[in-house]
């Protein structure tokens, strides 16, 4: 089925008369008609009644009809919002990062990038499981990503951006929370939540608090149950500090450790834009002028 056929069933679904849709659409009725039943064909269900009175939808035409329409409405802005783009910029820079706080400074990156370069433009894009296998398809130009996880990924260049410190995420009235820093005897009768999308780093740190601590352990499956059971006063949580999104919500206290998670920008190696390294040198340079920023 196409955008034609699919204008075909909208237009007869308003006016239930093959005629005066074929009037309106400026085709033939033997055309509407035949259009009509080879999409019914190629879907396997009736989209309408026919009568000599008309045609009037099913009930699955009716769900069917109404799921078209607003697939015709979202392919009429995507048109149009790619024609306002094609008319304001010359290039695009498509960047995917896990969650928005992966990057702190993408927001600031972008905007100088933006006023500095006229007509190049940097898209974000935010997802955690398959971002990574997006970039090394080409759906993107740049990957926020973890060192540990892509230093033996072929064809593509590593850019060193910043190594993730592990901090503690408590309640902000939680005693730990007054600590300029947290040890690990700190953490002796609390209840740690460990587990869920942790890199290594953060994983041989709350091994080694398990193991020198009676403090209790409770699996957590993402981050986000981590922290609604910090919330709930049902434990704590080590975490990279680049999960921070500084709303002030919890309190992120330095760990005593010196375990970090290197994160990087990767870039496909066959990619020689000038505007690529541009933009990395730009975002790069932000965390350089912030050496003292909670990442």
């Amino acid at each position: 089925m196409n955008t034609r056929q699919m204008a075909y069933i909208i237009e007869l679904a308003q006016t239930e008369n093959f005629n005066r849709a074929a009037e309106n659409l400026y085709i033939s009725q033997p055309t509407l008609t035949y259009q009509i039943k080879l999409v019914e064909g190629e879907i396997g269900f009736r989209i309408f009644d026919r009568s000599g009175r008309g045609a009037t939808l099913t009930p699955a035409g009716e769900q069917f009809v109404t799921t078209l329409r607003n697939i015709m409405t979202e392919l009429s802005m995507a048109i149009e919002q790619g024609q306002n783009f094609a008319s304001q910029y010359q290039e695009n820079i498509r960047i995917v990062v896990p969650i928005r706080s992966a990057i702190y400074f993408l927001p600031d990156a972008i905007a100088r990038f933006e006023a500095e370069q006229p007509g190049l433009s940097v898209t974000p894009g935010f997802d955690w499981h398959h971002g990574l296998d997006a970039f090394l398809k080409g759906e993107y130009d740049m990957c926020f990503a973890f060192q540990g996880d892509v230093r033996h990924v072929p064809d593509i260049e590593l850019h060193p951006l910043f190594d993730s410190r592990i901090y503690l995420v408590t309640r902000t009235d939680d005693p730990l929370a007054q600590k300029d820093i947290i040890h690990t005897e700190d953490l002796n009768g609390h209840t740690l939540m460990v587990g869920g999308p942790s890199q290594e780093p953060l994983r041989l740190v709350q091994r080694r608090v398990i193991a020198e601590t009676n403090c209790q352990y409770f699996n957590s499956e993402s981050h986000d149950m981590s922290l609604t059971y910090v919330a709930a006063k049902r434990g704590i949580v080590l975490s990279p500090g680049f999960l921070n999104d500084h709303t002030g919500a919890f309190a992120w206290t330095p760990f005593a450790c010196e375990e970090t998670i290197p994160c990087v920008v990767c870039t496909h190696k066959e990619d020689h834009r000038e505007s690529i390294h541009q933009f990395l040198s730009l975002l790069r340079s932000l965390y350089a002028a912030r050496p003292d920023f909670p990442c």
